[in-house]
């Protein structure tokens, strides 16, 4: 399918744009640079019964978090949610909308964390803040008003790579418990050898040079071999995990790796529910006030969370077409 649109438009006003890269600026005024960025794409902030704010005391100090709780009556099912950023950049402002759509679609309570950020804290402080986080939601039902045996994870991009690192430390570690898994357009794989990469690496939002760049940063030694957990793709093993969700879009350099890992899990396995969305590019659940296609995908996988987290997983694997 051709590229959307309205996504073109938006590619060609970012091209038009004389400022420079954003990899090329100081890391402070980056990530001020990527939050500005992030606010100036359109974005539906669905309304919900309550949002909080509070601070855990994590494995590296303050650990904020940001709780949705949707209209409906407790106990809910609960999700933590990891955001995108090349683990670098972001945090809970710019996954909002993301978490709002989930937990009004699938009726959970939703827990976006602000892990710490590479560079100053590289591989694996983001992930063991993670794992911390989930331990803290499935230990405390009553103050989110929750069922703990109904806990999913999931992430985008690079918090995608988290959700499955996460998946991965819970199995090894003997819990908590997972129900399910939701990954959009995940980094699963240190490389830049495939073919959306060769195809998509320049010129359709997120770039080659700018995964090189973010895998620099968390990465505590880049010339040492990268650990599984935080290229799960290479993982010696994926099976005994929980269902997951994937999502991959068609114009996205990521795309190859996350559809990989999809048929990985599945050869072992693992129940899949697996879409490409056509015509769209890397972060395009964060343009759901630009693209139609954006917030009808954000209102699928709610559903789709909503039936995970309602009803206990199967043993038998579903697909949905790639194309």
């Amino acid at each position: 399918m051709v590229l959307d649109h309205r996504i073109r438009s938006l590619l060609q006003e970012i091209a038009r744009r004389v400022a420079p890269k954003i990899i090329r600026l100081p890391l402070k005024q980056a990530r001020r640079a990527f939050h500005i960025a992030s606010k100036q794409l359109p974005e539906v902030r669905l309304p919900l019964r309550r949002i909080e704010n509070r601070t855990l005391s994590g494995p590296g100090g303050s650990l904020p978090v940001r709780i949705y709780h949707p209209f409906g009556t407790p106990p809910f099912p609960a999700l933590l949610y990891l955001h995108g950023g090349g683990w670098v950049f972001g945090g809970v402002d710019t996954s909002d909308a993301i978490c709002r759509f989930l937990s009004h679609y699938g009726q959970c309570v939703v827990v976006s964390v602000d892990y710490r950020r590479a560079p100053e804290h590289p591989f694996p402080a983001a992930l063991e803040d993670a794992y911390f986080t989930l331990g803290w939601v499935s230990q405390n039902e009553e103050l989110l008003e929750i069922d703990s045996t109904r806990l999913g994870v999931a992430g985008d991009s690079a918090g995608g790579n988290l959700a499955a690192g996460v998946t991965l430390l819970a199995r090894e570690r003997g819990g908590p418990s997972l129900t399910c898994q939701a990954l959009f357009y995940p980094v699963t794989r240190y490389g830049f050898d495939t073919e959306s990469y060769r195809r998509f690496g320049t010129g359709y939002y997120l770039t080659k040079e700018e995964m090189q760049w973010f895998w620099n940063h968390y990465l505590p030694n880049p010339g040492d071999p990268v650990p599984s957990l935080a290229s799960p793709l290479d993982a010696e093993r994926l099976h005994d995990l929980p269902p997951a969700i994937l999502i991959t879009a068609e114009y996205d350099p990521l795309r190859d790796e996350g559809e990989a890992y999809a048929r990985r899990l599945k050869a072992e396995g693992v129940p899949v529910q697996w879409k490409r969305y056509p015509g769209m590019v890397h972060s395009f659940l964060n343009m759901s006030g630009l693209v139609e296609q954006s917030r009808q995908a954000l209102e699928e996988i709610g559903q789709q969370l909503h039936q995970m987290l309602r009803k206990a997983p199967t043993s038998e694997n579903t697909d949905t077409s790639i194309s």
